[in-house]
């Protein structure tokens, strides 16, 4: 059964008035009209990297809590997503991918995100340094064996980084950089070891300098690397969220969450990787030391940060979904408006806010 639902339909580079038309899962056409409502259709969100939200989290392992946190996230039109866990014990680890491998074969995640532990002390923000080690090639070819892991963070100076980035690269798993304090060169090292993506771009890096660009200005300047940008007004500027989309593109800038279970969540204490949380005014901080706890961020509140700061909405569209969509592999899936792909869409207000979701074809 067919379905056309009608608006300013944002594709690849354009805003067109029309209609996309859905068959069953999958998007059938999509047709400019001269006039269209004021609706704004957007391709579903993709998100690379995601604590929890609506009170829940993947942080733990416990799959009840996993597909809770999906269903609040899609809801805000994030219909593919990554399930990461902060730096914890091998152990957890093992058991919370064995736990998702269900969650992963029935689309509710698109695999898992393991932010730490093999990160910097000195750059850890809020990761718990309890946990903190060197890269483990052992512990690697376990969990990537299990199946479902499909990106890992790694902080590039640490011993052993190099050899880990060129394992997880050869065996198709996304190796990002972040939570390090490596030099420019340090940098560049693990991008030429097969490195793709720059996680929570400025957050727990060194600073650039200009007699010292260190992995700022590495990742933003590399063509091969996707640069996560937390658009949320306070783990970015505005004005760095311009320059960083501006310097990479669309096509190599990607809005992430990086939300915790307090995402959608009044202000109070919550817990992140074994510590405390507080939450006030939307802004989570650990309770020991103030540094930003990932955030408090849905992915349609980014796409609304991001228009506001002066990106338009072909571009932000793409760094919402076409370009995290093609750094997991699935471009051929999904990321876009355009006839043969999954039938992924959220429909905006003129004001961005999300009136309806749809994910396969079907409302949610």
């Amino acid at each position: 059964m067919t379905e056309k639902i009608s608006g300013r339909v944002v594709r690849p580079g354009a805003v067109v008035p029309g209609y996309v038309e859905v068959d069953g899962p999958t998007i059938l056409d999509v047709t400019e009209q001269g006039r269209a409502g004021e609706d704004i259709i957007v391709p579903g969100f993709v998100d690379l990297h995601c604590h929890g939200g609506g009170g829940h989290t993947f942080t733990q392992g416990v799959a009840a809590q996993a597909r809770a946190a999906a269903a609040f996230h899609l809801r805000h039109g994030t219909t593919t997503m990554l399930a990461s866990l902060v730096s914890s014990p091998y152990e957890l680890m093992r058991s919370a991918t064995a736990a998702y491998l269900p969650l992963v074969a029935d689309g509710t995640i698109a695999g898992v995100h393991f932010e730490g532990p093999y990160l910097s002390h000195a750059r850890c923000g809020a990761q718990n340094p309890a946990h903190l080690r060197e890269p483990s090639q052992a512990e690697l070819t376990t969990l990537v064996g299990l199946g479902g892991v499909r990106m890992v963070t790694i902080a590039p100076e640490l011993p052993g980084a190099l050899d880990a980035v060129r394992f997880l690269a050869d065996r198709g798993v996304i190796a990002a950089l972040g939570h390090t304090d490596a030099t420019y060169e340090q940098t560049l090292a693990g991008i030429a070891a097969g490195a793709t993506v720059g996680t929570h771009l400025c957050n727990g890096m060194r600073p650039a300098h200009h007699r010292e660009p260190g992995p700022i200005v590495a990742l933003l300047d590399s063509p091969t690397i996707v640069c996560e940008l937390v658009a949320d007004g306070v783990h970015l500027h505005d004005g760095m969220l311009r320059f960083a989309a501006h310097t990479a593109g669309p096509d190599r800038t990607a809005l992430v969450t990086d939300a915790m279970d307090a995402a959608g969540m009044p202000d109070g204490r919550y817990e992140l990787g074994g510590q405390e949380v507080t939450v006030a005014d939307r802004v989570a901080r650990l309770a020991r030391d103030g540094s930003i706890a990932g955030s408090t961020l849905t992915m349609d509140a980014a796409f609304r940060q991001a228009v506001g700061a002066g990106l338009d909405l072909p571009t932000v569209a793409a760094m919402a979904a076409t370009t995290p969509a093609r750094t997991l592999g699935l471009a051929h899936e999904l990321g876009a408006l355009e006839a043969g792909l999954r039938a992924d869409l959220v429909v905006l207000s003129p004001d961005l806010t999300v009136k309806r979701v749809m994910r396969a074809g079907a409302w949610v």
